[in-house]
């Protein structure tokens, strides 16, 4: 599989897939997850040793009190679409995409 595609104007594009986001840099602002329509990456708590503690499910869950912040996580890169609109949003620059040339299917 080739990793250029042409646009529906014929030109040609090349699309750059979320593999990772940084949880040292990710403020949890939530930007990235509300322009996915794929639900590639979802909200997790972090405790204060910085070990992620789970996914957040949107109610008041504190994991105990152990919650210290929350920071996204790429949990279903395979949805991607590498459209990089979480990119353009991501106001810390703290992910990595990668163009499909250069990942193996």
């Amino acid at each position: 599989m080739s990793g250029t595609f042409i646009s529906r104007d014929g030109s040609m594009w090349v699309p750059e897939y979320l593999i990772a986001i940084d949880g040292k840099i990710c403020i949890g602002c939530g930007r990235c997850f509300k322009v996915c329509s794929r639900e590639v990456m979802h909200l997790y708590g972090v405790d204060d040793a910085g070990e992620i503690l789970g996914a957040c499910d949107g109610g008041d869950d504190d994991f105990d009190g152990e919650l210290n912040r929350m920071i996204m996580v790429v949990d279903r890169a395979g949805r991607g679409i590498g459209c990089g609109a979480c990119g353009r949003v991501c106001p810390k620059n703290c992910q990595t995409h990668v163009a499909a040339d250069r990942i193996a299917a």
